[in-house]
């Protein structure tokens, strides 16, 4: 019985990820039928989609190089089936970036057209489906390339080469989220300081020639960027935990599975393949349930929409664990192991409401008050509010590894991270959902369709912002989990070749290591910022000569055009130049720690890099978000004395400004890092046992 169970369920993971797929284009054909208005909405909406796609193009270009160099090294060091397996990761994250850019370049002037029909419901549907496009495609890219890598090399003693796909996996998200990263938010910027604080225009006014980019960063940064980042945390969690289960210790393996030596026939190896076929399984219901809650959005789409999506979350999560509990029940792993299941479930949720209440509640207020008093105390206030927002998720995490230890040990932690990204369908469709109703609201007042439809687009705006910071929530918080798996599957690999490290605080290198893997995360932050803050000087620069230079443009003379051509090329070229170095440094650091420092400060370096990274994460892009919509309840006239133009305002747009690069570009980032350093490290384990 069990092996005809395992037979289907070994079969059902990439087969449902085609079925996914298929989905996915059933909904976007479905989308692309909807009407795209009038010639103006479309001929803006052409405008964004070329720019993204050719950016995209580009970065690919400058990808294809990195990836032939890694693809050479690891056949050399590594093997042949792994650097596939490593070029087939690196692929499956530039499509899921490229096909939910396509989407959501569809579905923006689809939901600008629903809001200007002033029919608000439907026009949250569109931006949700453009999102659930993206959601499919992602757990379906996942369920394919791990279920068949499973179906291959799934045995405890060859799976090594399904590491590689992970490692493709985060190494082209690092690159492709910094490189939108830096797009989005130096075009976000430019176009704000110029346009919004100089000139008092509106936000999106069409004279101010750095929207067009603007928008376009949003698809290249905010649904390509992000689709690859998400995709990245949602294999590396499957396979982490993958990888942990074929180097457990033969008494764990007994104590998490019915594996009993004295009955005929029983054979350790067969229960670790269960364990190892576990977290794939789990992501295979998720898919399921993401996908029922993506069409329960239907009858929702009528209501309150934050409550609509954070309904469908809850949804999900439920469907998810409940299933989990069945899976267990007929399968031959321990009952013990839904425990873990339903906490990393919960972890995920917390953290979730958590970054749901510092984005768009009390807090926001908090820093609207300080911005009454000028810029510098509405940002003391948003960097008070950020780190605050810190404490909260780290005791959610905390929480659920001592509770998903107990019941299954390490392996039960690294399951609790599966669990929080098992649903990776939901969590993406609402995380690109804020994007797509961002283009909607500049295509709205690029149009001139009117004060109530893009009163409309940014009350889904509004509510976009703190989807996205749901999103990163939980890649941060899966990180800190699967980083604490790969590291036990890190020790394992020397314990199983009879070389053990020593990983005691007493060993200078293992301290050496730490503080080496602290440093990591600043040192991508800092390039980062500066990079972003180049880039948006450039735009800065070429918007005010357009406006001095370009005879009544900044009037709104009939007939009198930007340039926004020029924009959207320096964005490209500086995001596709500036990306290069904190790529590098992240990918080179373990190496070059590990073969001269040794394997115990490369394990160092790993917790380091975890501490600090999921710190800094989590303060970034809490405190972005709540910027932002600091300045959005003002906009939206939700704050009682203040409105567009006013000094609180103006503070408050300062405060946004500082917070773009930090919740898109620098914080969204270092959850990959914290993922490809620990991939990293156990990919180069059996080289330094």
């Amino acid at each position: 019985m069990d092996q005809k169970i395992f037979f289907i369920l070994k079969w059902a993971t990439p087969i449902f990820g085609l079925i996914a797929f298929a989905l996915a284009y059933s909904l976007y054909t479905k989308i692309k039928a909807l009407p795209a208005g009038n010639a103006r909405m479309q001929e803006i909406s052409e405008a964004i989609r070329d720019g993204a796609i050719a950016y995209l193009k580009q970065q690919a270009q400058y990808l294809s190089v990195f990836i032939i160099c890694a693809f050479l090294a690891i056949w050399w060091a590594l093997k042949l089936p792994t650097a596939l397996s490593f070029a087939f990761g690196a692929a499956s994250s530039l499509l899921a970036g490229y096909l939910g850019m396509r989407s959501a370049t569809m579905a923006n002037v689809r939901t600008a057209h629903a809001a200007s029909e002033k029919n608000p419901g439907q026009a949250l549907m569109v931006a949700f489906n453009g999102g659930a496009v993206m959601g499919l495609t992602v757990a379906a890219l996942g369920l394919i390339g791990v279920g068949l890598l499973f179906l291959k090399f799934g045995t405890p003693l060859h799976h090594e080469p399904i590491i590689g796909f992970a490692m493709g996996a985060s190494s082209v998200a690092l690159f492709a989220r910094v490189g939108g990263g830096i797009y989005t938010k130096a075009a976000d910027v430019g176009s704000d300081l110029v346009g919004k604080v100089e000139a008092g225009i509106p936000e999106d006014d069409p004279r101010n020639p750095g929207v067009i980019a603007d928008n376009v960063g949003d698809n290249v940064g905010d649904v390509a960027g992000m689709g690859a980042d998400i995709f990245e945390s949602y294999v590396t969690c499957l396979i982490g935990c993958l990888a942990l289960a074929a180097t457990l210790s033969s008494d764990a393996v007994k104590s998490l599975t019915s594996f009993d030596p004295t009955v005929a026939g029983a054979s350790e190896e067969t229960f670790r393949i269960w364990l190892m076929a576990t977290p794939l399984t789990l992501g295979l219901l998720g898919a399921i349930a993401s996908f029922i809650s993506i069409k329960w959005m239907a009858l929702l789409k009528d209501g309150d929409p934050a409550k609509a999506l954070r309904t469908s979350i809850l949804l999900a999560s439920v469907i998810f664990v409940a299933a989990c509990f069945g899976l267990f029940v007929i399968t031959p792993v321990n009952l013990s192991l839904w425990w873990p299941v339903l906490f990393g479930t919960l972890c995920g949720m917390g953290i979730g409401l958590t970054t749901e209440y510092y984005t768009s509640s009390k807090p926001v207020y908090e820093i609207i008050t300080a911005s009454k008093t000028g810029p510098a105390t509405c940002v003391i206030s948003g960097i008070a509010v950020g780190f605050r927002s810190v404490a909260l998720p780290l005791i959610i995490i905390v929480a659920a590894v001592l509770v998903s230890n107990y019941f299954a040990g390490v392996y039960g932690v690294a399951l609790a991270g599966v669990a929080m990204l098992a649903t990776t369908g939901i969590v993406m469709t609402i995380d690109a959902y804020g994007p797509i109703a961002d283009n909607a609201g500049g295509i709205s007042e690029m149009a001139h369709l009117g004060a109530e439809t893009r009163a409309i687009t940014d009350k889904l705006d509004a509510l976009g912002n703190t989807t996205a910071a749901i999103g990163k929530g939980f890649a941060i918080g899966s990180a800190g989990l699967t980083a604490l798996a790969v590291f036990g599957a890190y020790t394992q690999t020397f314990t199983a070749a009879n070389k053990a490290i020593d990983l005691s605080i007493t060993n200078p290198m293992l301290i050496a290591g730490v503080f080496v893997g602290a440093m990591l995360p600043g040192l991508v932050v800092c390039f980062t910022m500066q990079s972003v803050g180049r880039a948006a000087s450039l735009i800065v620069t070429e918007i005010r000569r357009q406006f001095r230079e370009i005879a009544g443009l900044l009037e709104g003379r009939e007939g009198v055009k930007p340039d926004v051509s020029r924009c959207v090329e320096i964005s490209t070229k500086a995001a596709l130049s500036e990306m290069r170095a904190p790529g590098l440094i992240a990918f080179i650091t373990p190496i070059v720690v590990g073969f001269t420092m040794g394997a115990a400060a490369l394990a160092g370096l790993l917790l380091g890099t975890t501490v600090v990274g999921v710190v800094l994460g989590i303060f970034m892009s809490n405190t972005g978000g709540s910027w932002d919509n600091a300045k959005k309840f003002i906009e939206q006239g939700l704050v009682e004395g203040e409105k567009k133009g006013s000094d609180a305002h103006k503070a408050a747009v300062v405060g946004d400004t500082i917070g773009d690069p930090f919740k898109d570009t620098s914080g969204p980032s270092l959850n990959i890092l914290i993922k490809m350093v620990s991939i990293l490290s156990l990919l180069i384990a059996p080289l330094l046992s």
